[in-house]
């Protein structure tokens, strides 16, 4: 219930903000002069920003199991299964969370969490990452992972979404309908430069949005490490794991999972990274004491 109210507060305070923000430049009066219903578009924006975000969420349990062919497993299956359960189990109890559904893939290391509720989420691991780490460093991963849903990591991020969305698509608008008028000179409804810049401006201001959410991921990357440290009673299996992976080629997820998975970028796609280097995360871990 918690959330629901966040998410229906975020998508009223996004509204209100734009309202003022319009006001204050006086581009109310300049829009309804033109015909613009600049409320509605309002509204358009925010149900077509936030509804995407949101309607992503609540599959993303179910697409996460279709796009890496994760299998639940309940413990039953053999010993490393059974370990991976009853560990999973013990985190989220000391998390204070409901049990996370727990499945495997095929893949190389890697690991991700997702879901819409804190108390039904999923955690998965991949097969090259119990193969190629010590339990203790697999005990460290699913311990951030489970850090994630009790952060709601999730949630936020598509609150965050969502806010982006709804400013991309009401700004891009906005942005053709101005262009069309003062470049093109269409003087009744609305041209083809409408939809042209409409369609460049969304895409430039979706590239905005995306390095704004991937710096967000990454600050969340650090409290979900902490997290773990916390969870484990101490940061060396945290430090030990990511020191590993640091050596290992990260498992590629399909894009819809990429920032819940292990994942970083050199150089100027550093901006588009939704990981932090794992030099930057043994640091902060090793600093926390």
């Amino acid at each position: 219930m918690k959330r629901i109210v966040l998410f229906l507060a975020t998508n009223i305070a996004v509204l209100l903000l734009l309202s003022v923000v319009i006001s204050v430049l006086g581009l109310d009066r300049w829009l309804t002069a033109e015909g613009i219903d600049y409320q509605q578009l309002l509204a358009f924006s925010a149900v077509l920003g936030f509804g995407g975000a949101f309607i992503s969420l609540l599959i993303s349990k179910t697409i996460a199991k279709w796009s890496t062919g994760a299998q639940l497993i309940d413990g039953s299956e053999g010993t490393t299964q059974y370990w991976l359960v009853q560990t999973v189990q013990k985190l989220a109890e000391r998390a204070g969370i409901g049990m996370p559904e727990v499945a495997v893939y095929e893949g190389p290391p890697n690991a991700f969490a997702t879901g819409a509720f804190k108390n039904s989420a999923l955690v998965a691991v991949s097969s090259g990452l119990v193969e190629s780490m010590s339990r203790e460093e697999v005990e460290a991963v699913l311990g951030h992972e489970i850090s994630h849903v009790a952060n709601g990591d999730m949630v936020t991020l598509t609150l965050i979404q969502g806010v982006l969305n709804t400013f991309v698509v009401f700004l891009s608008r906005v942005i053709g309908f101005i262009v069309d008028r003062a470049i093109f000179r269409t003087e009744r409804g609305i041209g083809p430069g409408f939809y042209i810049t409409m369609i460049v401006s969304q895409i430039l201001l979706g590239v905005l949005a995306s390095i704004i959410v991937a710096w967000f991921s990454r600050r969340r990357e650090f409290r979900a490490d902490a997290g773990s440290a916390g969870l484990l009673g101490s940061p060396r299996p945290m430090i030990a794991a990511l020191a590993r992976l640091g050596g290992l080629e990260p498992g590629a997820l399909p894009q819809s999972f990429k920032s819940s998975g292990i994942s970083s970028r050199p150089g100027m796609m550093a901006l588009f990274s939704t990981h932090p280097p794992v030099e930057e995360r043994i640091a902060a871990l090793q600093n926390r004491g």
